[in-house]
């Protein structure tokens, strides 16, 4: 595909993605909250002028409006974009994001097939276990779901390049909050409504089991933006033992969510003031973790001119020049050129950050960078 074409798509795409997901999180954010704060199952609000009276009924009402408004196509929309990103950026260019031939070397439809086969098991697995007899201890039960989390980083880790890594997590738990969207949240309620009609009285269980679903999708929702964001930032993205890092932002982050869940219905701090050191170790012990390490560089190594620059021409010239030569680049990422050794000094920091410390550079490793190599040109920077 023509990039600028491809380039396009890209940004249409993921603008569609993040319309979607803000509709989604916005109404999940709010129901949650609406449902926690309600005194005798009702609510009065307050909102861009108007007040408004809100009353929940715990099984299902005794009748149904002819206008009852269904919220489902945010998490459908938001799932099927985010999984059109997947496919843009990483499936079809799987070669610059998706494999690293020093972590694993696939051929792009073995890393394709091992992505979306993973995706769909991990779906499988979560409802399993949510419909097991685990599934009716809430302790037991996130400890699982939190080691089928971290399971899935570990295996991600030893498969596909460091972006590819994070995104999957990302995919991951957001197939798991969409399917739980789809598969049972609106077929419970549609098995209520049923109900209704014919004038029976629905079973509560499936209000119960929506409600839980629920709440697991609103944990989760603080950790999956952080993986989705996370292939803008080297430091994330390079750091080689995933699995770690996600344990720490998955737990960070659901305890931030519930934070924030107490904080809405003015719960008293006192009673979640233990979430805020366990926020904060979980962000401290992250930041050590991704330290990139400061003695990479053997003493004494020396890297003359002419040897750097054709390192750089090996290596990042496909891609950084003012007519790039990889098939999938059009133009020079970020307007970033490497022409000369003046342009090497002028990026200096993000070089030795991207290529030599975290070694998120070039994609993908497409060029099989070697370690001595980064070595190299991590000398020739220091020295300058």
């Amino acid at each position: 595909m023509d990039p600028f074409l491809l380039e396009w798509l890209n940004i249409l795409v993921r603008w569609g993605h993040l319309v979607a997901g803000i509709a989604w999180i916005g109404t999940s954010f709010y129901f949650v909250a609406l449902d926690l704060s309600l005194k005798n199952q009702e609510a009065w609000e307050v909102h861009g002028g108007g007040f408004y009276h809100v009353k929940k009924f715990l099984s299902a009402p005794p009748n149904l409006p002819p206008d009852l408004i269904w919220f489902k196509w945010e998490a459908y929309l938001a799932w099927i974009t985010g999984f059109g990103l997947l496919i843009l950026q990483y499936y079809v260019q799987a070669d610059l994001f998706l494999i690293d031939p020093t972590v694993l070397p696939l051929l792009p439809w073995q890393a394709i097939a091992i992505s979306v086969v993973s995706l769909f098991a991990g779906w499988l697995i979560y409802d399993g276990i949510c419909r097991s007899p685990i599934g009716q201890h809430t302790g037991w039960l996130a400890l699982c779901v939190y080691a089928l989390i971290v399971i899935a980083a570990f295996n991600y880790g030893r498969v596909f390049s460091g972006r590819g890594t994070f995104i999957h997590i990302g995919a991951f738990i957001g197939t798991i909050m969409a399917a739980n969207v789809f598969a049972v949240i609106i077929p419970n309620q549609r098995k209520i409504t049923a109900a209704l009609l014919k004038g029976e009285k629905p079973d509560p269980k499936y209000g119960a089991i929506g409600k839980q679903r629920s709440l697991h999708n609103t944990y989760l929702t603080l950790p999956v933006l952080f993986m989705m964001t996370s292939n803008h930032y080297a430091i994330i993205t390079g750091y080689p033992q995933a699995w770690a890092l996600v344990g720490l932002v998955v737990l960070g982050g659901g305890v931030a969510r519930h934070f924030l869940l107490r904080t809405e219905v003015h719960d008293d701090i006192a009673e979640i003031a233990w979430t805020i050191p366990v926020i904060a170790l979980c962000l401290v012990a992250a930041v050590m973790l991704t330290e990139p390490s400061k003695s990479l560089i053997p003493a004494g190594l020396k890297t003359s001119d002419a040897e750097v620059m054709a390192l750089v021409q090996t290596h990042c010239q496909s891609c950084h020049s003012a007519n790039p030569t990889d098939a999938n680049i059009k133009q020079a990422p970020k307007g970033i050129m490497f022409a000369s050794t003046d342009d090497l000094k002028h990026y200096a920091r993000q070089i030795e950050a991207q290529a030599v410390r975290n070694r998120s550079m070039p994609l993908g490793n497409k060029t099989h960078m070697t370690v001595e190599e980064r070595q190299k040109l991590g000398a020739w920077l220091a020295a300058q």
